[in-house]
């Protein structure tokens, strides 16, 4: 059994194709080769981490996706999910629809994961840096205590800043990456990575 890691899918959110330049002609596109992307990658009983911002647009259609993917599903919700804590009151009553969509598990702020003989934290935001020019939510980010951290929220910004790996989907070619893959990257030592399509970003909340 595998774990996998992703973030930023932003499904249904057909600004984002735009935004992040991202190669489909339009949302359903988009959503496809997602889910194809995803379950390709991950088996029925591997586990797989959503590092935030999973469904956007009409959020009825596009949060049911959940039960297409493949695996045990754990969100760590980020900024764009109704149920993350940081949206106060509205997050009410959120929670609920996501494990009803399909997720196991629904976790807030940041958590420890084991991958091979370490561990590893892992949040939806990095510990600096932003997919806007200025750093946002500062209060919801984690300290850096010198841990590697896999994270979304960036975008296209880039694929891997020193100990910063960002799993999302601009990163990582629209599919998840595997724990035997960011076991390579932790084992290669901090770099800094661009993502395979980096350009000055659009305005991503």
């Amino acid at each position: 059994m595998a774990t996998w890691f992703t973030a930023d899918l932003h499904l249904g959110h057909g600004n984002i194709i735009d935004y992040c330049d991202r190669p489909f002609a339009d949302v359903d596109a988009m959503n496809r080769a997602l889910i194809d992307g995803w379950n390709e990658a991950v088996a029925e009983d591997d586990s797989a981490w959503v590092l935030g911002d999973f469904a956007l647009g009409k959020i009825a259609e596009t949060l049911r996706i959940a039960g297409e993917l493949n695996g045990h599903k754990v969100l760590l919700a980020g900024n764009h999910d109704r149920c993350w804590a940081g949206n106060g009151r509205r997050s009410e009553g959120w929670t609920e629809r996501y494990l009803d969509a399909g997720f196991a598990e629904v976790v807030h702020g940041s958590a420890k994961v084991a991958i091979n003989d370490r561990t590893v934290l892992v949040c939806h935001f990095p510990y600096r840096g932003d997919s806007h020019d200025h750093d946002r939510f500062i209060e919801h980010r984690p300290t850096d205590k010198g841990s590697w951290l896999l994270h979304g929220h960036v975008h296209e910004r880039w694929a891997q800043r020193g100990r910063m790996i960002n799993v999302g989907v601009d990163a990582t070619g629209f599919r998840p990456i595997s724990d035997t893959e960011v076991a390579a990257l932790i084992d290669a030592g901090p770099e800094n990575r661009p993502t395979a399509c980096q350009r000055v970003p659009g305005q991503v909340a």
